[in-house]
């Protein structure tokens, strides 16, 4: 029987999957690979939009590839989100598999740790945030908080009384009043914090920078889940920047060892970037 608020996800579904997860011998070294295995992994409508419009929360993923989700997780060493989610969903950023440490497991096994790209320092986050509760709870690791500039000494120590940490690296700040992070340098500071394997599961920003020519080839592996709905215009869509080459317009990226698989009422693809 399963732990109590524990999923289940059954050895014939995980079959198809491993082979798009981190290699085994990873998690069995003693020193990090320069740079952690990247899965990106993401829910999208069959209009390729991740949530209804920006800010706002979006159920797509069904109860099997729900579960999927919180397999791959414990696959993992760290699950990483953009701020943007963070403020949407007050995610729980946890593991529930059943056997994984909280739920039936040893200590925090299997736990992966959450991480949130947040350069400015806009998640306001507190002790009933969902991944602080359950960090104190022992359910969940502490997340960390990648940042640009100082952070509130408030949050760092909020931070550290559940086992957390603030990363800082440089940013550039665009002409929108955005900041933005170099993804080789965020790789490259997970690898000395010990991170061997990261799986990206958003928000949309996040996601297409690394569909992107310049970061695509961080990506280890691509696992979409597609849901069998229509979200419609102005939603948040995975869309990366165009590629031109010659002044002709090609395709930005492609996928190779493509594997469909049916999930409930979900399809799943999984992929290989091309060259990786």
């Amino acid at each position: 029987m399963a732990s109590r608020g524990a999923l289940v996800f059954l050895q014939p579904s995980r079959l198809p999957l491993d082979p798009y997860l981190p290699p085994a011998s990873t998690s069995q070294q003693q020193q990090p690979p320069p740079k952690p295995h990247l899965t990106l992994t993401f829910a999208t409508s069959l209009d390729s939009n991740l949530s209804l419009s920006p800010g706002v929360q979006t159920v797509l993923s069904g109860p099997e590839s729900k579960a999927m989700t919180h397999y791959l997780r414990s696959k993992h060493d760290a699950i990483l989100i953009g701020v943007g989610t963070a403020i949407a969903d007050n995610p729980s950023l946890n593991c529930r598999i059943d056997g994984v440490g909280g739920y039936g497991g040893e200590g925090l096994e299997g736990q992966p740790r959450p991480v949130v790209l947040d350069p400015k320092g806009r998640w306001e986050f507190g002790p009933e945030s969902k991944c602080i509760a359950l960090a104190r709870e022992e359910r969940g690791k502490a997340p960390w908080l990648i940042v640009a500039r100082e952070c509130e000494e408030g949050k760092r120590k909020m931070l550290e009384s559940v086992g957390g940490r603030v990363l800082q690296l440089p940013a550039s700040e665009q002409e929108s009043g955005r900041y933005a992070m170099d993804w080789r340098e965020i790789m490259v500071c997970l690898a000395e914090q010990g991170v061997r394997s990261v799986m990206v599961e958003g928000g949309g920003s996040v996601i297409n920078e690394l569909l992107s020519p310049k970061y695509f080839d961080l990506v280890g592996s691509v696992i979409v889940t597609i849901a069998p709905t229509w979200l419609g215009k102005d939603g948040v869509q995975v869309c990366p920047d165009a590629r031109e080459e010659g002044g002709k317009r090609i395709p930005v990226s492609r996928l190779r060892d493509v594997k469909w698989i049916p999930l409930g009422e979900d399809v799943v693809l999984c992929g290989r970037p091309n060259g990786n």
